[in-house]
């Protein structure tokens, strides 16, 4: 029996025993296991009880409260895991449908979850040694004929543009599916010689794949990403390029977004369109289903010898440049949603949350609304001040018990409550989104600047960790015995194939 990963090191798992099956048979794998009880949810859509005067007086509020609920029903994850996949998108409001057949409009606070991803890969490629940059949109279509199975596996999805400026153009231009065939044209004119070398890029851009099922955030006709494209000098340099890239993002899954991988080469015939060897990460959604959340091409030397893009070597000889290519695009949001969501709505991850603390203040009576809100203010100027993400929701067109519910379904890991009690005795309640109803929820931690910034930290991290322990667990849950004709673990529980 297999465990489940555990951050593994990627340096052992690609050895040259590793065969042509992998992600179909991954896939079948992960299918695998009983039906998803009807319980799974971990929390429920029901508000927490009032635990003090202080608290929602619930039957004042229940027909607003009705009211509200029922403008954003959430369908149960389990009898349509689908539907509970699109009523959480649009009532978190994250994305939305675009006016064009399989486009999304990502809103704001999916934005934010995007932007959350950004910022970590960022910092990670630039300390790997790669730069930022950016190519043009628009691809003559010649250059992507100048490599066969790139052409061959891209025309069924490509959006081509004949026309301009009231004119037909002398070429057909394609609107960028990804970025080989240009990147390898602009180095042909900067890659001379060994000297040039590595040469390490990245971009973050849209593409454009004419997907004909599509899904928000999953697979859209245009979406997100970044493409990181390298050259170098050995086909030995360029293959650890591939493997380094393929462990920053299994690194980032388990790190930031709590979703444990498992990280593997595809099939030949899944092989990206122009590959040598693509490797891959994969993870399991919360429909036991594989989703595929970032990949590695090592392009041995297909493009380069497509575009003759050439070094002259330490020995003054010619030779074709090795590459690879690696991306991971707005799909990664999609996997976040669905590893771990609940039938109330998103759970977020700490590390990539857009607000990583609420501070719904309470009162009943109009004297009571300055001291409340005085003291929510300095709390939530305690947290700022400490480098966390808050959100201080004043606003008295809405009840506590409405904002609960708000925030609990955009997955907002801890809600800090503030009522007048708590005001005198200089104390907060503390609920955790990932726990539901009282076992969640803490009474009397100190508003002391100091008491409070580490009570809230530890909960924060504690939530991270319980996210991915718990996808983990899942994951686990659901595997089966390995095919030993095919399959033999690695240390720190990697798996690779035999021949």
């Amino acid at each position: 029996m297999v465990s489940s990963l555990r951050l593994p090191t990627l340096t052992s798992l690609f050895s040259p025993s590793l065969t042509r099956r992998s992600t179909l048979s991954l896939r079948r794998r992960l299918h695998l296991g009983p039906p998803l009880a009807t319980g799974f949810s971990s929390q429920s859509a029901a508000p927490s009880p009032p635990e003090t005067e202080d608290r929602v007086d619930n039957k004042k509020s229940s027909r607003v409260q009705d009211r509200a609920n029922a403008e954003r029903v959430i369908t149960p994850r389990s009898p349509d895991f689908n539907a509970w996949y699109l009523d959480v998108i649009a009532n978190a409001e994250l994305a939305d449908y675009g006016p064009v057949r399989g486009t999304m409009v990502i809103r704001p606070y999916g934005y934010a979850i995007w932007e959350a991803i950004q910022e970590y890969l960022n910092v990670k490629f630039k300390e790997t040694g790669h730069s930022n940059m950016y190519f043009p949109q628009l691809i003559p279509y010649s250059f992507i004929e100048k490599e066969a199975s790139h052409v061959e596996g891209f025309s069924p999805e490509l959006a081509l543009v004949t026309i301009g400026g009231g004119k037909e153009l002398e070429e057909k231009l394609v609107v960028r599916p990804t970025s080989e065939t240009i990147v390898n044209h602009m180095f042909t004119q900067w890659i001379h010689s060994y000297r040039d070398l590595p040469l390490m890029i990245n971009q973050w851009a849209n593409v454009t794949r004419w997907e004909m099922r599509t899904k928000p955030f999953v697979r859209t006709l245009e979406f997100l990403w970044q493409e990181g494209h390298t050259a170098h000098a050995s086909p030995e340099e360029a293959e650890k390029e591939a493997l380094q890239m393929i462990g920053v993002y299994t690194k980032f899954a388990y790190e930031q977004a709590a979703i444990p991988v498992i990280a593997g080469r595809k099939s030949k015939v899944e092989t990206f369109a122009g590959a040598d060897r693509t490797y891959t990460i994969e993870a399991m959604m919360g429909d036991r289903k594989a989703l595929q959340a970032g990949t590695s091409h090592n392009l041995g030397q297909n493009f380069s010898r497509a575009f003759g893009t050439q070094f002259t070597d330490e020995n003054g000889q010619r030779q074709h440049v090795w590459q690879t290519s690696w991306a991971i695009s707005t799909r990664f949001v999609g996997g976040i949603i669905m590893t771990h969501g609940d039938d109330t709505g998103l759970i977020l991850p700490p590390r990539i949350a857009p607000i990583q603390v609420v501070i719904v203040p309470i009162w009943k009576k109009v004297d009571e609304k300055t001291g409340v809100l005085d003291a929510a203010s300095k709390v939530a100027e305690i947290l700022k001040t400490a480098g966390l993400k808050v959100k201080l929701d004043g606003a008295d067109q809405r009840t506590p018990g409405w904002k609960f519910n708000f925030w609990e379904m955009k997955g907002v890991p801890l809600r800090i409550e503030i009522g007048p009690r708590d005001v005198s005795s200089g104390t907060v309640v503390i609920s955790r989104r990932d726990v539901p109803g009282k076992q969640g929820k803490v009474f009397g931690i100190s508003m002391e600047p100091s008491i409070l910034e580490a009570y809230v930290k530890d909960r924060l991290d504690e939530i991270q960790s319980s996210l991915l322990q718990r996808a983990i667990s899942f994951q686990d849950s659901y595997f089966v015995d390995w095919n030993q004709a095919y399959y033999e673990p690695l240390h720190n529980d990697m798996i690779t194939m035999r021949s």
